[in-house]
């Protein structure tokens, strides 16, 4: 471990132990890199920068550009990012603007090459954002979330957790927890049995959450009226109240089912 000579590191930036930065790397004064990272080479981390323990940078990567928002006027704002992160070549990750002041990248979470994560996004844990995904400004990505390759999401759009978005999707709806989404334009496509399964729910609870998600997409029901029949009939249970919270949350309002867009055909 240790900096590479041809390194250009600021004095000011506090760096922590075990830290590995390679060749032509730049780090920035107002930067914090914690125990245990590796910067590859040709990284470029600017001012507002927070690494947290044992993540890995890979080569071409640029974090904490100033936002690409015409409203941005030079405040203070930061790049967190967690703890256990990976982020693969030629990834741009900025900063934020006066609305959040931050973006956020949650601890184990990867982002493959050439990912871009705009201004005030926030990523819970273990979110993975496979090749050439582009988030633009605002957007919110829960836990254990996957998006697939060439996915790119419209700003303010909230992403629940444990859900799985097929490649190439073009996302300008809220996207429930636990579902799956594909198709042009973007709908449910199921639950995500497979993740739900692989982190450790009971079939009971998949069987309610694919339950709850009948009455939603598949019955035929308007929102309000599955919203109704779903409090009536489905027990009560953690992921009934964070299914009807995230409804509820929705501001741009949530993904269909195929069958819905296309007018019950």
């Amino acid at each position: 471990m240790g900096h590479s000579t041809l390194a250009l590191i600021d004095t000011k930036a506090k760096i922590g132990k075990d830290v590995s930065i390679g060749h032509y790397s730049i780090v920035s004064k107002d930067v914090v890199i914690e125990d245990g990272c590796t910067i590859a080479n040709n990284v470029t981390i600017l001012d507002g920068v927070r690494i947290g323990k044992n993540s890995r940078v890979f080569p071409g990567a640029i974090l904490g550009a100033i936002p690409q928002d015409l409203k941005y006027e030079g405040e203070e704002s930061v790049l967190e990012i967690g703890e256990n992160v990976t982020i693969r070549e030629y990834c741009t990750v900025n900063r934020g603007t006066i609305a959040n002041f931050k973006t956020y990248i949650g601890n184990n979470s990867l982002l493959m090459a050439y990912v871009h994560v705009a201004h005030d996004c926030v990523l819970g844990k273990n979110v993975i954002l496979s090749n050439n995904v582009n988030l633009a400004g605002h957007i919110e990505v829960g836990d254990y979330a996957i998006l697939g390759g060439l996915t790119a999401v419209h700003q303010f759009v909230k992403i629940g957790q444990h859900s799985f978005i097929g490649g190439g999707s073009l996302v300008r709806k809220d996207i429930p927890p636990f579902v799956k989404a594909a198709r042009e334009p973007l709908s449910y496509a199921g639950i995500n049995a497979v993740g739900l399964r692989r982190r450790n729910f009971t079939p009971e609870t998949i069987n309610t959450i694919q339950d709850i998600y009948r009455l939603l997409f598949v019955r035929g029901y308007n929102t309000s009226q599955a919203i109704k029949k779903i409090q009536d009939t489905i027990p009560e249970c953690p992921e009934k109240a964070q299914i009807l919270n995230f409804i509820h949350d929705a501001k741009r309002g949530i993904m269909k089912s195929f069958k819905q867009i296309n007018g019950g055909r």
